[in-house]
């Protein structure tokens, strides 16, 4: 199916209000993405280029760049989310649940949720096999946590034309990659409908610091501005909205940035009408609050 095909025009204006519990206003849910990037590939994003150009392998500052991450700025973030009591999601690869032992027990304790992100950091139109990878995907995270992920983000976004299908297929309940819309929206396929929850591409740190080469203090001025603006929306129409925030631990975990991670919260934190869930809590809401899968 095309784009178009799988998901139905609708104006949010004009639609039935969407309503919280406990008359809230909307939902914060934020996201890390944990990567583990394999050093015999060119390296998924760059931080410093090479002096005679070219990807060489090994490119170790590159992939030290993005390993600092799991090893420091991941706890780093990790005690913002602590200190906050901000119910935790992470988009993780399959080799890094296996890699890193240590980081996924700290977030199983914390009972995080834990959301496929491809078996390997690589963009789904590259994987041999795209069912087999989002079913090891998935397996992996099973066998570390004892559940079996109920969300999937590709990873960089990716799809090939069937990912949704093969994520319905495979028992998923939510995507996030269609970032279209301020509201949960149900997507087309070839078998059940799958749910697709808001994510961001500018609220990321990804776009703000490594393509638009902010100052860090940008992504708190961002992530205010997008909230404030979220919740005027919500208040004025009387309809519920869900704004996400997206990490990545070697780039807000930086000792430079992580500062304005933390500020976020310190505001948010103060409105009394606003919820912080996990993707499965935004998805269940959903299903009770929101219009009714397609036939």
């Amino acid at each position: 199916m095309l784009p178009g095909d799988r998901i139905t025009y609708s104006p949010i204006v004009s639609r039935k209000p969407l309503k919280l519990p406990g008359n809230a206003k909307m939902v914060v849910w934020t996201v890390t993405n944990v990567e583990e990037w394999d050093p015999t590939q060119t390296m998924p994003r760059t931080v410093l280029t090479p002096p005679a150009g070219g990807s060489p392998m090994p490119d170790i500052p590159n992939w030290c760049w993005h390993e600092y991450g799991n090893r420091v700025g991941f706890w780093r973030l990790l005690q913002v989310y602590d200190d906050f009591k901000i119910p935790g999601v992470m988009n993780i690869n399959g080799t890094a649940v296996e890699a890193m032992p240590e980081l996924v027990q700290a977030c199983v304790e914390r009972k995080w949720e834990f959301v496929g992100h491809g078996y390997t950091q690589r963009n789904m139109q590259k994987v041999e096999n795209e069912r087999a990878d989002i079913k090891k995907s998935a397996a992996v995270i099973e066998k570390a946590t004892g559940t079996k992920p109920r969300g999937w983000l590709g990873p960089g976004l990716t799809e090939t034309w069937e990912t949704p299908d093969i994520l319905a297929e495979e028992g998923y309940d939510y995507v996030a990659d269609w970032v279209l819309d301020d509201q949960p929206v149900w997507l087309k396929t070839r078998g059940k409908p799958i749910l697709n929850i808001p994510y961001t591409q500018e609220c990321n740190d990804v776009a703000m610091m490594l393509i638009q080469h902010h100052k860090a203090n940008e992504f708190y001025e961002r992530a205010m501005d997008q909230f404030e603006q979220l919740y005027r929306d919500a208040k004025g129409l009387g309809s519920a909205r869900v704004m996400a925030i997206s990490v990545h631990p070697y780039i807000m975990g930086a000792p430079h940035r992580a500062k304005y991670f933390r500020k976020i919260f310190e505001k948010i934190r103060k409105q009394k009408d606003v919820l912080f869930w996990s993707g499965s809590q935004i998805a269940d809401w959903f299903k009770k609050a929101g219009p009714k899968a397609p036939a």
